[in-house]
Order: structure tokens, then C-alpha cells, then sequence
């Protein structure tokens, strides 16, 4: 029985030691690379005596901030991956939630790193590389760990400005991978092009194939997602054929027309999530590329990932949303009414997950953990925890999962309760409209949609009037060049919702 994640890299490294595991499009390492870098910064950090403790990496998106990931992980540590970016005060709250000793920094970081406010020890990661890789120390490590032991910390947006820093263990990273590798059709000759930021949970579904796998893993440069043309034409050089993206990456290629200057015509499999996908632009590129398998994919940080997905093996009607289909196996999806009782019909419900791909909870976070991940209330025999999404679904009439909204997207407006997806997949419907969200500004107490194409605001205002009833219609529509995004690619809605706010009457 598998029980460390890092017996996936042992297992392919002796196997394909020569091949090409990770690539930036300019530097590469091999799986040999790749181990040999890891086992040498493992025995580093247990010769300085830590161990079983979080390491805070400030690295830049390279081949070796994953070598990295490895390294803390052989050193029976989990690593915490922060944005190069970000403030130095919230690299300092991460810290103190954390509370972290050491911050492991590579060259490219070393200024910013030696300027931070932080007491613990920081470490230069390309001095690490130089260690005597100490056999016994590593044997002795693995000795002790078990499957339950953590190996990264992720930290999330919390709604009280605290970031949350969940923690996933050996045990639901390899479950993931597993059944990943079972619903998606992953194999040795696959070669992903990565689009998300390495210190987010989304890389796994590519990091973790690769190293089972054998597959191939390219950083593609964030640069060329300001120019989608220069996009499709990496991608064709690279012969990337599988691409695992957040959907709005996707739009912004389609919506600027580069699928049908430069077809990416590599590809061959689409996986997306994250975010709803607009008929529109999904139909985009299915027509641009025929032959390619798509996928959608829908889970959360909090179980590990991803945790459903659908297979784009049959048309869908046109008003029909993009389900997200079944859960992987060993994960069960439990649909809740406000009673806690389970929906197995087509009324919507709160999507609780269920199963060895929840996570272990929040760091040092006690009163956010016991509101997320709370006990099965479908069994109350012995003590089951289940995590508590926030996302309303409901089941098709294929008996599929479909993503309806967040729970807090859910506002009371003019008496009635209102969904603002349901308003943004309204906008999205009309024909010239590429992109959209839709937020609330409380203190005005109106609707606010921000969207970007040809349409006009009297266009879309026809259309809305065929769709919703006049309570739920924009008080503004916001015509936008771009929508801001996330670091990770997703919209930004606190952001437009901010701005909305600010809009003058």
C-alpha cells in the first residue's frame, strides 16, 4: 500500500531518469534531476534540525520551486508556496498563522527575502542544492512518517481579511492523484502546459500525473497570456497536448479570436474549472478543436482539489449549463437541503464532499475549521467529518452535479431572493457578450454587471427582459476592455465589487 506521496518521483525517477520532467520553456529537469535536487535539499534542512514544521518558500515559478515542494517534503516538513508578490505584511500574517521558523527564498527572491521582518531562519535554496544528500537521515525520516502527516499548507482568501491556511497530508494528495489519473486520461506521452501560479493547490492535477506518470509538465511563461496569439504559438512548439486551465484563461484566448488565427491544434485534451465556462466561448472551442476531449472540473482547496468532473461526451441543449458531472472515486458528494436532508432529486441543495480527499483543516485556525469541516449529519454513529462547501447544486436529469452558485452569492433584493449566477449566465447568453460578472453593491442597494464585447447596454437589457423578472435586472451595466483577475486567473470579483461601489450614482 502506497503511504508517501514521494514514492510516486522514486518510482518514475528509475524508470525515466533522463526524461524531461519540468521545463519552463528554457530551463528543464529531469526526474533524476529532479529527485537528486530534492534528497539534497531534504538532507539540508534535517542538518539544520527541522523537521515535522512548515517551510515558507519564496521562490519564482521554475522547475525547482517544484524540486522544492519535494525537498521539504523529504525532510518530513510541508511546505507553505507564498506569491513572490505579495505584501510583506501578509507574508508576515502567513508566518505568524503558520508560525514558521524558516523561509526558503531562491536567488531571484534574495532581495525581497532579506528584506522581510521575519525572525526565523531564511535560507537560500540554491545553496541548498549543494548538500551532501545524507542517506541515513532521509531513512530515518520516512521511517516515522505516516500517511496523516502534512505535506503543503495552502492559504486561501478568509472573509475577514485573515488569510486560512489549509492543510493536506500524504493520504488525500495520493488519493487525489489516484483517482485524478483514473477520470482523466492522463498517460506517459502527455505533456501539460501549466497555467496557474505553483503556490496556489490548482498545479497538482499536472504535478502530481507527471510524477506517476512519467508525463511532462511546461511552465508556460505568464507573459504570453497577455498575448493569446504568441499563446497558441508556444503551445504549438512545444507540442503541448493537454492543458488544465482556470476558465477565464480560456476566454481570454477565445474571445480575442486566436483560436481561429493560430488553432492550437496540439491539443488534444481541454480540462477547465474554477469558474462557470460561457456557452458561448465553450462552443468556441469545441469547434476549434474537433478532436479534443474536454473536461470540466469542479472541486475545492479544501478536499484536496479537484473532486468531480464531466466528460464532454454529448451535446448540450442550448440554455443547458456545462455540468460538472460525478464525483471521482472514493469521493461522495452529499446535496443538502437546509434541513440537512439529502436531495437526490432536482431541487438545488449545499454541496457537502465527503471522503479521504478532505483535508485536515485549517492551521492553527480551530473556529474556521469547526464551521467548514463539520460531522456528517447523515451519520451520527461515530465522528465523520465532511467539509461544507458553500456551493448550491442541484442533479441534472442525467443524474449529474451542476454548479449553481455560491452560497454567498445568494442576496435578498427588493424582498426576493436572488442568485447573481443566475443573472450573470442571463448576460452571458446574449450573443456578443464575451465575458461577465454580476455583484451586489450593498451600501447603494442595486446589481451591478460588469462585462466585456460588442454588446451595448440597450442590447443586453433586451435580452435580460426575456429572461428575468424586473427585480433581479442590473441597476449598471459596466462595458470593461478586460475583467481584473486573481492572481490565479479567476475573476476578481472583490475587486469589481469594490469598484461598483465606488461608482458614482
Amino acid at each position: 500500500m502506497m503511504t508517501n506521496v514521494l514514492e510516486y518521483l522514486e518510482r518514475t525517477q528509475a524508470r525515466l531518469p533522463n526524461k524531461v520532467a519540468f521545463s519552463d520553456g528554457t530551463d528543464t529537469l529531469t526526474f533524476a534531476q529532479t529527485y537528486r535536487a530534492a534528497r539534497a535539499v531534504g538532507s539540508a534542512l534535517l542538518e539544520r534540525g527541522l523537521y515535522a514544521q512548515p517551510i515558507l518558500l519564496l521562490m519564482a515559478r521554475h522547475p525547482y520551486q517544484i524540486a522544492a515542494f519535494f525537498g521539504v517534503i523529504y525532510a518530513g516538513c510541508s511546505y507553505v508556496p507564498m506569491d513572490a508578490e505579495m505584501p510583506g505584511a501578509r507574508i508576515q500574517t502567513i508566518a505568524d498563522t503558520c508560525r514558521s521558523r524558516v523561509l526558503l527564498y531562491d536567488r531571484k527572491n534574495e532581495k525581497k527575502a532579506l528584506s522581510l521582518p521575519f525572525d526565523g531562519q531564511k535560507l537560500c535554496f540554491d545553496d541548498l542544492l549543494c548538500a551532501t544528500v545524507n542517506e541515513q537521515a532521509l531513512s530515518d525520516v520516512r521511517e516515522k512518517q505516516v500517511d496523516v502527516d502534512p505535506i503543503y499548507m495552502v492559504f486561501t482568501s478568509g472573509s475577514t481579511g485573515v488569510p486560512k491556511g489549509v492543510v493536506a497530508c500524504h493520504r488525500s494528495v495520493i488519493d487525489y492523484a489516484e483517482n485524478l489519473c483514473l477520470a482523466l486520461p492522463f498517460a506517459e506521452d502527455t505533456v501539460f502546459g501549466n497555467q496557474t501560479p505553483l503556490y496556489f493547490d490548482a498545479p497538482l492535477k499536472e504535478i502530481l500525473p507527471t510524477v506517476k506518470l512519467g508525463c511532462t509538465m511546461i511552465l508556460i511563461p505568464k507573459m504570453n497570456f497577455l498575448f493569446p496569439q504568441l499563446l497558441c504559438k508556444f503551445i504549438l512548439e512545444k507540442q503541448i497536448n493537454t492543458i488544465c486551465w482556470v476558465v477565464s484563461a480560456l476566454t481570454m484566448v477565445s474571445s480575442l479570436g486566436a483560436l481561429d488565427a493560430t488553432p492550437p491544434v496540439t491539443l488534444r485534451l481541454v480540462a477547465f474549472g474554477s469558474e462557470v465556462f460561457p456557452r458561448a466561448q465553450y462552443d468556441q472551442w469545441r469547434a476549434a478543436l474537433p478532436n479534443a476531449a474536454f473536461y470540466n472540473l469542479y472541486g475545492p482547496t479544501e478536499a484536496t482539489g479537484m473532486s468531480c468532473y464531466w466528460h464532454a461526451d454529448r451535446d448540450l441543449a442550448p440554455d443547458e449549463p456545462i455540468p460538472v458531472g460525478r464525483p471521482f472515486k472514493n469521493t461522495q458528494v452529499l446535496l443538502l437541503d437546509s434541513r440537512k436532508r439529502l436531495i437526490t432529486d432536482g431541487r438545488e441543495g449545499e454541496i457537502y464532499l465527503r471522503g479521504t480527499c478532505v483535508t485536515l483543516g485549517y492551521y492553527n485556525n480551530p473556529e474556521k475549521t469547526k464551521a467548514a469541516f463539520v460531522r456528517n449529519p447523515l451519520q451520527t454513529a461515530y465522528p465523520e467529518y465532511v467539509y461544507k462547501t458553500g456551493d448550491i447544486g442541484r442533479w441534472n436529469e442525467h443524474g449529474e452535479l451542476v454548479f449553481v452558485s455560491r452560497r454567498d452569492a445568494q442576496i435578498k433584493h427588493m424582498g426576493h431572493r436572488i442568485e447573481l449566477g443566475e443573472i450573470e449566465t442571463a448576460v452571458l447568453r446574449q450573443t456578443d457578450v464575451k465575458t461577465a460578472v454580476c455583484v451586489y453593491d450593498a451600501p447603494h442597494r442595486r446589481i451591478v454587471v460588469f462585462y466585456t464585447g460588442d454588446a451595448g447596454d440597450a442590447e443586453i437589457r433586451r435580452g435580460l427582459t426575456e429572461r428575468l423578472p424586473k427585480y433581479m435586472m442590473p441597476a449598471i451595466l459596466v462595458r470593461k476592455d478586460r475583467l481584473p483577475q486573481t492572481p490565479n486567473g479567476k475573476m476578481d470579483r472583490k475587486r469589481m465589487k469594490e469598484e461598483a461601489e465606488s461608482l458614482a450614482e
